[in-house]
């Protein structure tokens, strides 16, 4: 199946649908299905709509961030190493997921810039 045509509100062949469904329409749809020779209008429309705020807070799992891994702390650099980190020698500091660092329960350890 694919779409051949995506028409949104008041577009030529819209029309019907502006009148039954209002503002609540998104778009018409067109699509085809090779397979059983069947042509399909599907109709895309609002059901709910309610205010969203970004989380500015929030730290996405795939952040690098660095940790703070004192000199002589063998098992913990072991553990990094093991979850995937890398050592920054220029800053000496362990570069690890953020996903992985909670993992570990090392985010304390977390330097943020």
């Amino acid at each position: 199946m694919f779409t051949q045509k995506t028409l949104l509100p008041g577009q030529p062949g819209t029309k019907k649908w502006i009148k039954e469904y209002g503002d609540a329409l998104v778009c018409v749809r067109y699509k085809y299905d090779p397979a059983q020779q069947r042509k399909i209008k599907n109709v895309e429309l609002l059901v709910e709509e309610q205010p969203w705020n970004k989380d500015i807070n929030r730290i996405p799992a795939n952040k690098t961030v660095r940790l703070r891994i004192d000199y002589g702390e063998i098992e913990k650099g072991r553990l990094v190493r093991a979850a995937g980190g890398k050592w920054k020698r220029d800053s000496k500091r362990w570069e690890l997921l953020y996903r992985e660092a909670v993992a570990l329960g090392l985010e304390e350890r977390i330097e943020w810039e």
